[in-house]
């Protein structure tokens, strides 16, 4: 079989991908119920290097304190998300795998839930998300140790199985929330939305999304290597035990910081990573700075549909649905043509 030449360059395709986010970002502040100009946009950001006029009061409030926190965590979540994605599929030599594998998301739903029926406010609702999510991954990797197993399939069973427990945990803590008022908080959190995300509980999570970004893009040249059978990866002096551990804890410190914002997302950490080896290839290390780019225009445009498509806010998980189930058939669809 004679390989073609790809018509870009893997710089070229970061680069575009790069300014593409940058400019969807930048049309993501003019939409929604109450439309900005671009021109407000472009006084706003210039104003002041005194390069511009001042905008309004209304603009600059629905800017600075709606707008520009909720795109940058639709953002930094859609890379999350993404990243954490591609890492986990490569581990777990498989491309089935979501972040929510050992049973993360879940986890971080059970925590929400029971700090929203214990009265808490948004933060203490996100630590005890995150604190439940790292719980679940915990209990995860207990049972592992229990049955005394290196697999990555008994990984993934565990998670399975502590992923169904936090589900009937869900459920108990539905069931005796008070129907009026707590009731929808849970259900809507469990749906996904960004519509209470502010700069402050924006700065309480972006540390740990930014640490363990970083640390997973560190070990992206580790991936191929970790895909690998297990012998192969010995033979060629992987230390599976440790970067496995090091790849999993931040994937899913990632998915767990996520949740935390904007409660459960589906699909894009597993159709995204597919997208971006179709446009790169299998190479992991490159895949996985690409794939966070395409997570974060993804959720960037979902996000701007969430808050057009009607008066009342669309919760992400159900466009993430309705989108990412075609999309990841087209997928499936496309790779077969290409690669067979």
């Amino acid at each position: 079989m004679i390989l073609k030449k790809p018509r870009f360059s893997y710089r070229q395709f970061l680069i575009g991908s790069g300014l593409l986010l940058l400019i969807v970002m930048f049309g993501a502040l003019s939409v929604g119920r109450y439309p900005l100009s671009f021109t407000t946009i472009s006084h706003f950001f210039l104003h002041p290097l005194q390069l511009a006029p001042a905008v309004a009061a209304t603009d600059q409030q629905i800017l600075l304190e709606l707008r520009l926190p909720r795109i940058l965590a639709a953002a930094i979540i859609g890379a999350a998300l993404a990243i954490s994605g591609t890492a986990f599929q490569a581990i777990f030599h498989n491309p089935l795998v979501s972040p929510d594998l050992l049973g993360v998301s879940n986890g971080a739903a059970a925590g929400a839930a029971l700090a929203i029926i214990l009265g808490y406010q948004a933060a203490g609702i996100q630590i005890s998300a995150f604190a439940g999510g790292l719980l679940a991954v915990l209990a995860a990797v207990s049972i592992q140790h229990f049955l005394n197993s290196r697999g990555s399939l008994t990984l993934v069973l565990a998670g399975i199985i502590i992923s169904g427990f936090m589900q009937a945990v869900i459920g108990l803590l539905k069931y005796v929330a008070d129907p009026e008022q707590q009731l929808p908080s849970i259900t809507y959190w469990q749906l996904g939305s960004l519509e209470k995300v502010t700069l402050s509980n924006l700065g309480l999570n972006v540390p740990t999304l930014l640490l363990a970004g970083i640390v997973l893009l560190a070990f992206r040249w580790r991936l191929n290597l970790l895909s690998l059978n297990q012998l192969e990866a010995t033979t060629l002096g992987a230390n599976l035990k440790l970067e496995q551990g090091i790849i999993i804890l931040c994937a899913t410190v990632l998915t767990a910081s996520a949740v935390c914002l904007s409660g459960t997302i589906g699909w894009i950490g597993l159709v995204v990573p597919h997208a971006a080896r179709l446009v790169i290839g299998q190479n992991n290390a490159k895949a996985l700075p690409l794939a966070g780019i395409f997570g974060a225009i993804f959720l960037l445009l979902l996000d701007s549909l969430a808050r057009s498509l009607s008066a009342g806010e669309i919760p992400l998980g159900i466009l993430t649905g309705f989108i990412g189930t075609p999309l990841f058939v087209w997928l499936l669809l496309k790779k077969r043509v290409t690669f067979v």
